[in-house]
């Protein structure tokens, strides 16, 4: 805990980052830039309120925060200003059940409410940023945007702002503060322009591929898409699932029942045939992808390549390059997931032993073409071995073994809630 940025939320006064003797900000660096990580444990936060002066007046332009949660709070604050004397007038960005969060509310009335359903309380680095242009307010993780809206409320919106916080929101009703962050927050800037695509992936801590901000905005928008499950019969799910929902159908329910109307007008296609390779599906492409026209394809394959003459590691990867730009061809284009067969058991399947090298055949080709990649082959074999017991035959998937799956791809595509039915979902 570094004491000499804080202040204290029992009102004990310390030692706050100093940043008034900052020289007038140019237009190319932010009026306010707090660069001292800060561990705060829920009761703590950083006061800025010195600088609330740079940013009241702002009808448009940028906030951007890095950030890493320890907690799955209900309510945390990332930055927060705010008119301390009156109830419910503040402009936040905050992490809502770990969905990122922007509000403004002038004395209770709201102005501007919008989360996505996307979360990042995943203990993961992620750096967030809102811009307002005066037409549209987006929201962004990572360099992506991931949501937007036609609310463009800014800090001028809100009257009388005389506090600035990282890590709580102050009003009359909480002159304590409340919406405590729990976690590290290494940054906390704001602009007074709209920040490009470009240099807010350069302000990030990383950046995602661009497929990734895709899928965000897919599941963050209420216009209906239609997600497509291809490969062989681990998508498929047939037989060896006993009668218990497979991976496609589980992320079914997570997206069309789950996160709530009008998602479930969404529509989720499987075209997963038994026996199939990646030839098959360069071949059948037209009938298993292009004539659902979908806006995400995930493509699990491999199992049966490594069986197959003459579909080696090399021409798997030229199979998979074909899919890949055959769907970026299509309308939008779609947005693709690439996910790694599971292994196998050796002993029973000493033919398929080399499936290692399939599944980094996929992820160099992720890698290369900027696809979102889930790893289940790594994920599964984490422990130094293959967990037999998710495999009903040592090859397939049994339902645990689908629900292993679903849970990996359901936590990479940030929609993980542990208190979702699928998320917490046991077998016995």
């Amino acid at each position: 805990m570094r004491r000499r940025s804080l202040l204290l939320a029992t009102g004990t006064t310390a030692l706050v980052a100093a940043l008034g003797g900052r020289a007038a900000a140019a237009t190319s660096a932010p009026v306010v830039d707090h660069t001292a990580p800060v561990d705060l444990d829920g009761t703590e936060y950083v006061d800025l309120s010195a600088d609330v002066g740079r940013v009241a007046p702002l009808g448009t332009g940028t906030v951007l925060v890095t950030f890493r949660t320890t907690s799955h709070r209900q309510a945390m604050t990332l930055l927060s200003a705010s008119d301390p004397a009156e109830p419910s007038s503040n402009i936040t960005l905050n992490l809502s059940a770990g969905c990122l969060q922007w509000s403004a509310r002038e004395n209770g009335a709201v102005l501007v409410d919008v989360r996505t359903r996307t979360r990042y309380d995943d203990g993961v680095t992620h750096t967030a940023a809102i811009t307002v242009d005066g037409t549209w307010t987006r929201l962004w993780i990572n360099g992506r945007a991931v949501f937007d809206t036609r609310q463009p409320h800014f800090f001028r919106s809100i009257g009388g702002l005389s506090a600035l916080g990282i890590g709580r929101n102050v009003d009359s009703d909480h002159p304590g503060g409340e919406w405590f962050w729990t976690g590290r927050i290494e940054r906390a800037a704001v602009w007074d322009r709209v920040l490009a695509e470009a240099e807010l992936g350069a302000q990030s801590v990383r950046t995602d591929v661009p497929d990734m901000g895709r899928i965000a905005t897919i599941l963050n928008s209420n216009t209906p898409a239609t997600w497509l499950f291809t490969g062989d019969s681990i998508t498929h799910g047939a037989l060896h699932t006993h009668g218990w929902r497979s991976y496609p159908e589980h992320w079914t329910e997570r997206v069309r029942w789950e996160l709530g109307k009008p998602k479930n007008r969404d529509f989720v296609i499987d075209t997963g045939v038994s026996g199939a390779t990646s030839a098959d599906l360069v071949n059948e492409f037209d009938r298993r992808i292009k004539a659902f026209s979908p806006q995400v394809v995930s493509v699990m394959i491999g199992t049966n390549d490594i069986a197959t003459a003459g579909l080696g590691p090399e021409t798997y990867r030229q199979n998979l390059l074909s899919l890949i730009r055959s769907v970026r061809a299509l309308p939008g284009p779609p947005a693709v997931v690439l996910q790694s067969p599971n292994p196998v058991d050796p002993a029973r399947w000493p033919g398929r032993v080399g499936l290692d090298r399939y599944a980094q055949v996929m992820a160099e080709v992720a890698e290369q073409e900027r696809t979102v990649f889930v790893d289940h082959y790594r994920h599964w074999t984490a422990g130094g071995r293959v967990p037999l017991e998710l495999l009903a035959d040592g090859l397939h998937p049994d339902e645990q073994g689908h629900l292993h799956l679903v849970h990996k791809m359901i936590r990479d595509l940030r929609v993980f809630d542990a208190d979702s039915k699928v998320c917490s979902l046991v077998i016995p």
